[in-house]
């Protein structure tokens, strides 16, 4: 067994997830995060994006035993709810039935949670407030700087996991340590805002409690994801300049009459509006794609810092959390120590999979925004929704991505995007989907299948 620790830089989701399956394996660890401790100090707001928890990301939590705790936290749904813009509402499920649903989850209520598993294992140390300011790949050493108390220091492990999401001090270092390394980020040109809904006087929710509520309106839309506390977390996706963005919205009239002329159903249950408005940031909206995400046995990427993508797949996470079963399962068959051969596996196996998803998750960002409102997509949808309760082996894009974690996210997005064209195609020419010949487009669904 190793005897120096593992570091661990970065205490987010999947920084803190890591710690749990290494310290299951009785290894030591020592995990090094520059923000507070969150349980400690109020979370700043206007950044939380809440989190879609789908199967993906289920199935590690329940690998570590902490899937009962996450989930009593959690609010179920089972589909989209579309808002016109004449307000009204259209459900449209996200799988075959309701047994198939995604997950509403605060992101700094599992962080705070998952922390505070790891710290449950006596091999698991967490240092807050500490920023990441040199890494020795030589030597496996990283040096900190306090942010309190701004003393530096320098812990010595047996290797280096960087879980730092998108601005990772570990890949940074690997930037400069591996000669022709490569990273790139694609910015939208659209950037995000935090609002709120609050909860009801009787602690009831505003609109319906099991569903991811959008008001889908061309180049930008709003969203609305439910909390367990019967408020919601909305988030409004929008451009930065031109006619209509958040240059344009620039002052409190201009805000007050856009909202009630595009969200008018959501204007009386956001009663913060003005005031979050003005007060919280334009968060940026990147895909992250790097490679090496790995340095022979001192070093490897997880997560945000290795793939960190836009959220319009609510993918992020799951994908973050897959990446920590898949390193685990690497680790477990080549055995404990052996870092070269279970990080050149995990990266063989994870690399084509978060550029998929990456690319999977701008694509859904035109979907959601362009097209749930679309005639020729609602009968899709209809069409993928008779196949799908019809035949148990055929699963939409959606579904492959959501539902389906034994299907990679390479196959899913080459097999979806098949399935999609030839489906959108037969939507198209007809007035109504029940009148297709629903075994013959099976077959060719299968055919699809078959050649991927």
């Amino acid at each position: 067994m190793e005897k120096a620790p593992v570091i661990i830089v970065g205490a987010g989701l999947a920084g803190s997830l890591m710690a749990i399956y290494l310290a299951q394996k009785g290894l030591a660890v020592e995990i090094f995060e520059s923000r507070p401790d969150m349980r400690k100090t109020a979370i700043s707001a206007g950044r939380s994006i809440n989190l879609a928890l789908s199967d993906r990301g289920i199935l590690p939590l329940q690998e570590v035993g902490v899937i009962d705790k996450v989930m009593a936290e959690a609010v179920k749904m089972p589909g989209r709810m579309l808002h016109s813009v004449e307000g009204k509402l259209q459900f449209a499920p996200y799988g075959k039935d309701s047994s198939q649903y995604i997950n509403s989850i605060s992101r700094g209520g599992l962080n705070q949670l998952l922390m505070t598993e790891a710290e449950s294992y006596p091999n698991v140390n967490i240092r807050f407030n500490q920023k990441c300011t040199d890494i020795n790949f030589d030597t496996c050493t990283i040096t900190t700087e306090d942010y309190t108390t701004k003393a530096i220091k320098t812990f010595t492990g047996c290797t280096i996991i960087g879980g730092d999401g998108a601005n990772s001090s570990v890949r940074n270092a690997l930037e400069n340590e591996i000669e022709g390394y490569k990273a790139n980020v694609d910015w939208l040109e659209h950037g995000y805002k935090e609002l709120s809904i609050p909860a009801m006087e009787d602690a009831d929710f505003a609109l319906e409690k099991n569903a991811l509520h959008i008001w889908p309106r061309g180049n930008y839309m709003l969203i609305a994801l439910p909390n367990a506390d019967g408020s919601f977390t909305c988030t409004l996706f929008f451009p930065y300049h031109g006619e209509i963005s958040f240059e344009s919205l620039n002052s409190p009239e201009k805000v007050q009459a856009f909202f009630e002329k595009q969200f008018g159903d959501a204007v009386p249950h956001l009663v913060n509006l003005q005031e979050e408005f003005a007060n919280n940031p334009v968060g940026k909206l990147g895909t992250l794609k790097c490679y090496p995400w790995i340095h022979s046995d001192k070093a490897a990427l997880i997560g945000d810092a290795a793939h960190a993508i836009v959220p319009f797949y609510g993918q992020g996470m799951n994908a973050s959390f897959e990446d920590c079963r898949v390193l685990n399962a690497c680790i477990e068959e080549h055995g404990v120590g052996n870092w070269s051969a279970a990080y050149k596996a995990y990266q063989d196996l994870r690399k084509i999979n978060g550029d998929a998803i990456g690319n999977l998750a701008v694509e859904n960002f035109h979907e959601m925004r362009d097209h749930v409102a679309d005639p020729t997509f609602r009968k899709k949808r209809t069409l993928e929704h008779i196949l799908e309760n019809t035949y148990d082996d055929y699963h939409s894009k959606y579904s492959l991505v959501t539902f389906q974690p034994a299907v990679s996210y390479a196959v899913a997005r080459d097999l979806g995007n098949q399935q999609d064209a030839l489906l959108m195609d037969l939507c198209k020419e007809v007035e109504d989907v029940e009148s297709l010949d629903i075994p013959a487009i099976y077959e060719q669904l299968k055919a699809l299948k078959a050649s991927v």
